[in-house]
């Protein structure tokens, strides 16, 4: 895949980013699978790496809840106070899961709840107003976060485990996905030695790794998973198979097709400043509104693709028409305009590379 390639060893021969992992497959055979530069400082970047998938994370939730839909324990209708009803209040009485799977329930607070635990993120969350001037269900804008903990926390109520081991145990073991984790031990990363990855943060600044595994442990449902991509390009061949109509290990294909299907359509997104279509939980391409859209799949990617990114970092998504899956990560938070360029690049060179363009 040699403009794939390119795309990617280009940026680390420029300085963009030091290393990056690519996982491409078509009917679900294995077409890319490789990194190339560095995952830290004098270690090798490979395709077993463990790198952070941030907001990459979010559709895990999304198949959880649909999980629990499967067993009769929600509806994607069901307001949220009526699971935690101390989130009644403040404008939030109407607020329905569906409301937040599509980022249109006006919820955001713009912190990272550093130190404060989860019950303690949970109560900021339910004691707070609705945004300003926000009208739920017919305003949108992407919710970086917060939502998220929401999500989490009816999970929680509903099944009675934690977040993280409810994602471990029903959709990364059942997928093969071993290396793949919503957090981890100080042990369990230690373990991983030179196959976890440092993130340089958007200044470049390489944190020492004691950061890092200081902050393994550290449960965001919104942004908190990790592992090798190409096990997050399995999650999406998963997806792939249930649109396709076949029912999987963690999912019906009916639930399948829901998550992915348009529920927000055609409306302006107030923090991403685009027109952007939603599933329940996914992205889905929405060219159809600019033909360099910078949140999507590239320029070849067909109506039907769905997916989602990670912070100025990654990209993954499926493609029913060409039965594609792509993955990719670069371990460097660049500016947004040089990362949708760089994304929006390498997209296309898989496409070119294996044929599907046309």
């Amino acid at each position: 895949m040699p403009r794939t390639l390119e795309a990617v060893q280009s940026g680390v021969d420029s300085g963009l980013h030091m290393g990056a992992q690519v996982y491409a497959s078509v009917d679900g055979r294995v077409a890319a699978n490789f990194a190339v530069g560095e995952a830290a400082n004098g270690v090798a970047m490979t395709a077993d790496s463990l790198v952070p998938w941030l907001s990459n994370s979010k559709p895990l939730g999304a198949v959880a809840l649909a999980q629990l839909r499967e067993r009769g324990l929600l509806d994607f209708d069901d307001r949220v106070a009526d699971i935690i009803p101390e989130f009644a209040g403040g404008g939030k009485e109407g607020i329905t899961l569906r409301h937040i799977l599509t980022h249109t329930a006006g919820i955001s607070i713009f912190a990272d709840f550093p130190e404060a635990s989860w019950d303690e993120i949970i109560a900021t969350i339910c004691a707070a107003d609705v945004q300003d001037g926000w009208v739920v269900g017919e305003t949108a804008g992407y919710d970086p976060r917060t939502g998220w903990y929401v999500l989490g926390e009816v999970l929680r109520r509903l099944d009675g485990r934690d977040y993280g081991r409810y994602v471990r145990e029903e959709i990364f073991e059942p997928l093969g996905m071993r290396d793949s984790w919503m957090s981890m031990t100080p042990t369990q990363f230690r373990d991983y030695g030179d196959r976890n990855a440092l993130f340089p943060g958007a200044d470049g600044e390489q944190k020492p790794m004691s950061y890092y595994e200081k902050r393994a442990g550290d449960m965001a449902p919104a942004g908190s998973a990790r592992g090798p991509i190409s096990e997050l390009g399995r999650f999406y061949e998963a997806m792939l198979t249930g649109v396709r109509g076949q029912d999987t290990a963690v999912l019906s294909a009916d639930s399948a097709r829901l998550l992915t299907a348009r529920h927000r359509t055609g409306m302006p997104d107030l923090t991403m400043q685009y027109v952007m279509d939603w599933g329940l939980g996914f992205l889905i391409d929405s060219k159809r509104y600019s033909p360099t859209h910078p949140y999507g799949f590239g320029r070849h990617a067909s109506d039907a693709a769905f997916g989602h990114g990670g912070m100025q970092s990654s990209n993954a998504f499926a493609d029913p028409d060409h039965a594609l899956v792509a993955a990719f990560f670069f371990n460097s938070r660049p500016r947004e305009g040089a990362h949708h360029r760089r994304s929006q690049h390498l997209a296309a060179a898989i496409y070119e590379d294996l044929g599907l363009v046309g």
